[in-house]
């Protein structure tokens, strides 16, 4: 009779478990893949074009994009060098780090040389001022020593300068790294709110948080340690700042999310239908851009490396620009964009680390 009564119950529990799925998978799922959403944009070709006075006309690694309140591009990338894929460095090379490009793709100015190891966050403010960190990375990392030919180890810094390389602002002790109020373990990215605060991610080191800065300077506070949970991190490599709420959008690439916050650092959202995000930039319209430079068969499996577009509001997709190497993701340890930006009229801008190009996209009307 007992054998019966837990017959009874183990079927009456089959349709409970059958239709019973974890939390997490289903809210990974319940988004539409990237390859299902319109491309509604054309690659512009052969843009810019580099004077074949620098490096023969040939990118190298590029890192970061933005564009400055009259309408310039302005292009952040590691002195022209190329080895290997996302460890290029600017220690010991002579080219400027820094270039402005007019919208036609004309050269317009260049400087930073001999400033940076690693150059990696980026942003221009609604003054025009450059702002940059110099990630740095280790003689483990870097496979070469990380001091300059004066023997200077650089790194761990940001930088605000004027649209002439002018220093207005350093945050940081050159070549130290560290977790407190007044240093970083290579700053991974940079974004300004309206009011001039300072947000940072200290992220390509072992710090895994974001730090707040008042604008003439000062520590306001930090948040963020090592892990997955909500407000935690691993690997955030880009911070944008943006969108009617005026919300903070961090890459956290290793998790394969954009975290959201408000501008105390209080979460929001965590949003995994984006891919595994190298790049974010939110528009003032809450365009929300995402740019994948990892996944594969293997790494954040199910997704594509491409830029997506979507809703900073409610995280809806809109559109995907698949990787023009998208048939080489399981070969390619990076590609595409690990920089990316748009202006008021949808037109991108995707800076490519292992690829070593700029691309600029318009939409198709």
């Amino acid at each position: 009779m007992r054998k019966v009564q837990n017959k009874f119950i183990l079927l009456a529990l089959i349709p409970a478990c059958v239709g019973f799925q974890p939390p997490a998978r289903a809210q990974q799922t319940s988004y539409p893949k990237q390859s299902s959403l319109p491309n509604p944009y054309r690659l512009v070709e052969y843009w810019p074009t580099l004077p074949s006075s620098m490096n023969g006309g040939h990118w190298g690694e590029l890192i970061r994009a933005d564009i400055d309140p009259k309408g310039n591009i302005w292009v952040f990338h590691r002195c022209f060098n190329t080895e290997p894929a996302g460890y290029a460095t600017c220690v010991g090379r002579t080219e400027p780090p820094i270039l402005e490009f007019d919208p036609s793709g004309e050269l317009l100015a260049s400087f930073g040389s001999g400033m940076f190891a690693f150059p990696h966050g980026f942003t221009v403010d609604r003054q025009g001022n450059i702002w940059t960190s110099d990630a740095n990375k280790d003689e483990t990392v870097l496979g070469k020593s990380a001091k300059d030919a004066n023997g200077v180890v650089r790194g761990h810094q940001v930088f605000k300068m004027n649209s002439s390389g002018k220093i207005l602002m350093t945050l940081g002790k050159e070549g130290v790294a560290g977790n407190g109020p007044d240093t970083f373990d290579q700053p991974s990215g940079v974004a300004i709110a309206p009011n001039g605060d300072i947000f940072v991610t200290d992220g390509h080191g072992k710090n895994d948080r974001v730090v707040k800065f008042s604008k003439d300077g000062k520590f306001i506070k930090s948040w963020g340690r090592h892990g997955s949970g909500p407000g935690e991190f691993d690997q955030p490599h880009d911070i944008s700042i943006g969108g009617s709420q005026g919300r903070v959008y961090v890459a956290d690439r290793s998790n394969s999310r954009v975290q959201i916050f408000d501008q105390d650092g209080n979460f929001i959202a965590a949003w995994k239908q984006f891919g595994r995000p190298s790049a974010v930039y939110v528009s003032s319209n809450d365009v929300l851009y995402v740019s994948d430079s990892q996944s594969n068969s293997t790494v954040n499996p199910g997704y594509l490396r491409g830029i997506t577009v979507g809703s900073a509001k409610d995280g809806s997709l809109i559109a995907f620009i698949p990787d023009p190497d998208l048939a080489q993701a399981d070969v390619n340890r990076i590609s595409g964009a690990s920089g990316i930006v748009a202006d008021a009229k949808g037109t991108i801008y995707a800076a490519d680390v292992g690829p070593h190009r700029l691309r600029k996209y318009v939409k198709i009307k």
